[in-house]
C-alpha cells in the first residue's frame, strides 16, 4: 500500500514539476509572442533555446529579457526588430524571461 501511495505521490510531483512550463508556453500564446518566436526554430525572431544559449550565465538577464518583451528591442538576434508588447505586464514579462531562460 506504501508503495502504491508513494507512485502516486511522485506522479503528481512529476505533473506540477512540469506544470509551469506549459503555462508559460500557454502565456507565451497568449500574449501572441508565438507568432514571431518558437521553442525550437527560429521564425521571424530566434527560438526562444536560441535565447536562453545567449543569455546562459547572465544574472542580469531576466530583468534584460522582460525590459525587451515590454518595450521592444534591436539588434540583438539581427536586423530585424522586435516590436514592443505594451499587453504584457511586469510579471508576466519575468515570467515568460524567466521561462525562456530555463529552456535548454
Amino acid at each position: 500500500m506504501k508503495k502504491i501511495v508513494l507512485t502516486a505521490a511522485l506522479g503528481a510531483l512529476a505533473v506540477l514539476a512540469t506544470a509551469p512550463a506549459f503555462a508559460n508556453e500557454d502565456l507565451a500564446k497568449k500574449k501572441n509572442c508565438l507568432a514571431c518566436h518558437s521553442v525550437d526554430k527560429k521564425v521571424v525572431g530566434p527560438a526562444y533555446k536560441e535565447v536562453a544559449a545567449k543569455y546562459k550565465g547572465d544574472k542580469g538577464a531576466v530583468d534584460k529579457l522582460a525590459t525587451k518583451i515590454i518595450k521592444g528591442g534591436s539588434g540583438s538576434f539581427g536586423p530585424a526588430p522586435m516590436p514592443a508588447n505594451p499587453q504584457v505586464s511586469e510579471a508576466e514579462a519575468k515570467q515568460l524571461a524567466t521561462w525562456v531562460l530555463g529552456l535548454k
